[in-house]
């Protein structure tokens, strides 16, 4: 699934830490699943095929008002 296929749920110009720009982020996918962009978190490793981010609570509560959850 490429980037443009991605439902942006953030960061889109609502007053979030990036604005415009690109980080971090939720996606949401055709599917109904959730994406996440952020800065990487290195203390500790994932399993294989995963990756850990963090992101500020302001971007998740956004993405919560944008699903209306």
């Amino acid at each position: 699934m490429s980037r443009e296929e991605l439902q942006r749920l953030t960061g889109n110009g609502n007053g979030g830490p990036c604005g415009q720009g690109d980080c971090p982020n939720v996606y949401r996918t055709a599917t109904g699943s959730i994406v996440v962009q952020g800065d990487t978190y290195e203390a500790f490793v994932p399993a294989a095929g995963e990756g850990v981010v963090e992101i500020p609570e302001s971007v998740l509560r956004e993405a919560v008002r944008a699903l209306g959850w």
